[in-house]
């Protein structure tokens, strides 16, 4: 059996600087942001006022601490929005970031390692002469890097949110990538995948981003731990020969050899299978693990 594998992307346009006390300071481009994050359970390594001094936007919880709703304090020179670019494969491509209230901002970085691999599979799919044009379906798709991180290699992109503001939030990510051609969905995710079984269409590679909990347009309710193993299953009957699939979990508690298995129960023999954990390190020489993926080929 294999061992998980841990991996951390190059940014040149993000960094963490530092992380703990159940929260972290990273620098998105040219501006520095101070959020929860509830894995950091050890100690900063810089003291309070550097946090201060170097944070742009500091994110301020609402009401009780284990609420995620809060609000964003900035310096005067700090926008709303601004783009940070990551190169993936031999293209840029672009990412308007925004202050959510919901401590987000519109990117998780340490989701270039996937996108990398993304990318890899797409160009290998056309090169080999097994697909002119793949066709790749990202469900959960939030605001689409992955789905960008598939035109952009070539493939033919259904972004499947239930969230019309993230839809729309993809869709400027790919106005200002100077990309086109992806497919935008504003559904559930379980619906549309059970949709797409009984119509015998297939992919050649999907990606899944499930949330914890989560609600569809029409009210649909989502838990992961109740959900995930129907939607597994569709996906491998959706998933064409030699198709890959790329699995993300951000629960905490759940482990990347529980995303192996839940995989291999369904998809027993893959040619190809990596999994692990996915962390960036504060220039401390922190690690802070940001989530774990599963990835295979057919």
């Amino acid at each position: 059996m294999k061992n998980p594998e841990l991996l951390s992307p190059q940014w040149q346009d993000y960094e963490l600087i530092d992380c703990g006390g159940f929260e972290k300071l990273e620098r998105f481009g040219r501006y520095v942001t101070r959020r929860p994050e509830p894995q950091a359970i050890w100690q900063k390594s810089l003291p309070e006022v550097e946090w201060q001094r170097m944070a742009t936007a500091s994110f301020m919880r609402e009401g009780s601490s284990s609420d995620e709703r809060g609000r964003w304090s900035l310096k005067p020179h700090q926008p709303d929005q601004w783009v940070v670019r990551q190169m993936v494969g031999s293209k840029s491509i672009a990412f308007r970031l925004g202050l959510t209230s919901f401590k987000h901002v519109g990117l998780f970085p340490e989701q270039s390692e996937n996108w990398q691999f993304i990318w890899s599979c797409v160009r290998e799919a056309i090169e080999s002469g097994r697909s002119a044009r793949p066709k790749v379906l990202n469900l959960f798709a939030y605001t689409g890097g992955a789905s960008l991180a598939a035109a952009a290699a070539g493939a033919e992109v259904t972004h499947v949110d239930s969230v019309k503001q993230c839809i729309s939030w993809a869709r400027e990510n790919m106005d200002a990538s100077g990309l086109e051609g992806i497919r935008w969905v504003v559904e559930d995710a379980l619906k549309f995948a059970r949709r797409e079984v009984k119509r015998g269409h297939r992919y050649d590679g999907i990606i899944l981003d499930p949330p914890a909990y989560g609600r569809g347009p029409e009210g649909e309710k989502w838990v992961l731990e109740q959900n995930i193993s129907e939607m597994l299953g569709l996906c491998a009957e959706l998933l064409a020969p030699e198709g890959f699939l790329v699995l993300n979990l951000y629960s905490m508690g759940l482990s990347a050899m529980l995303a192996k298995s839940a995989v291999n129960q369904l998809l027993p023999s893959p040619s190809f299978e990596q999994f692990g954990e996915l962390y960036f390190t504060d220039r401390a020489g922190k690690n802070l693990p940001l989530g774990v993926y599963y990835r295979c080929r057919k």
